[in-house]
């Protein structure tokens, strides 16, 4: 299972988010958080957009069904929205070390609520994994000098972002069957535009034009891009499995911090690193397989004819592959090599 695309979708979804926040960090003086998180949504989703539009030739219906707008409109609400807001109350009055080993928690309640709360299945390899590359997360942020103990509702807030944007991963697992560009087009307007009106409602500025741009073109490859691969391995290896990968965004956020900024290094960021290489490397090397049965189930995503899509077409439907349309899968059982993708949520 080690060869699956969406393994290294994840990955490539990681590596995008962690190295824009060093870029992120150098933009902070420029404008205030509330906007900056605002305009890096905005990019997002005004650059997804233009581009499903050049790809389709125009608007396209998005293939959504009645049932699963509902899990989108939660997933923009919760993480797009009232997260970031979370943080940013947060922030106010927590120090700045403390909130980076807070958000730590985002991976850990992401697989808590995708095994607890939605039953997606979890071997011990992979929660031995999940402890390694949160440990390492930790040791990348824990402070090195004397820290204030914060007290309030700061670190609870952060808390309660870092259970927003959990609850965010495991809403658009639901719809991570559609088109991606589309999911991470609308999340990235929406929450942009929200969180860029709440700033500008508030007397905040926007920056000079350059630095506007600059903002939104990092988020259409840190927030945009890298959200596309995250639905993309979300349809192919569940949510807990796709959480934990995107767990070393950090780590990647570090090296890019090294190159660009300057930053030392330290025996604990080697220590952090190879915990999260072992830790990617129990994933990497899981194989999970069982005799499993499928329900049938008629839904809509790209695919090519396999042992689980055989089905007919009409003449204009035929000969090409991969292809996208409405399908109907029927009833059947059968034993290989899986991970829970949106063909395999079954109870184990």
């Amino acid at each position: 299972m080690t060869s699956t695309p969406a393994v290294w979708l994840a990955l490539l979804a990681a590596s995008l988010f962690g190295a824009s926040t060093p870029f992120a960090k150098l933009l902070v003086g420029a404008m205030s958080p509330l906007l900056l998180g605002g305009l890096l949504y905005l990019g997002s989703g005004v650059g997804l957009t233009l581009a499903r539009l050049a790809r389709d030739r125009g608007w396209r219906a998005a293939g959504l069904a009645p049932r699963e707008w509902p899990w989108l409109l939660g997933a923009i609400l919760s993480g797009g929205v009232l997260a970031p807001v979370a943080l940013m109350v947060g922030l106010t009055s927590t120090p700045g070390a403390t909130a980076s080993l807070l958000l730590n928690l985002e991976s850990v309640l992401t697989a808590l609520l995708a095994w607890v709360v939605f039953n997606e299945n979890a071997d011990p390899r992979i929660l031995l994994g999940m402890v390694a590359i949160v440990a390492g997360g930790i040791l990348l942020s824990w402070p090195t000098g004397e820290v204030g103990v914060a007290a309030g509702l700061g670190p609870l807030a952060i808390a309660g972002a870092c259970l927003c944007w959990a609850i965010d991963n495991n809403l658009t697992r639901h719809v991570s069957a559609a088109d991606a560009l589309f999911i991470a087009g609308t999340k990235g307007l929406m929450a942009g535009g929200v969180n860029c009106a709440l700033a500008l409602a508030w007397g905040m500025s926007l920056p000079a034009p350059l630095t506007l741009l600059g903002t939104m073109l990092v988020g259409l490859l840190g927030y945009g891009i890298s959200l596309v691969l995250f639905v993309l391995a979300l349809r192919g290896l569940g949510t807990a499995r796709t959480g934990a990968y995107f767990a070393i965004a950090p780590f990647i956020g570090v090296v890019v911090a090294l190159l660009l900024l300057g930053e030392p290094t330290s025996p604990t960021f080697w220590v952090a690193g190879a915990l999260m290489a072992g830790g990617v490397w129990l994933h990497l090397t899981e194989r999970h397989g069982h005799d499993h049965g499928h329900a049938p189930l008629t839904h809509q995503h790209p695919h090519s004819h396999d042992p689980h899509h055989q089905h007919d077409h009409d003449a204009n439907g035929a000969g090409q592959e991969p292809h996208d349309h409405r399908h109907t899968h029927v009833s059947m059982r059968h034993t290989h090599p899986h991970f829970p993708d949106i063909h395999h949520r079954h109870r184990h």
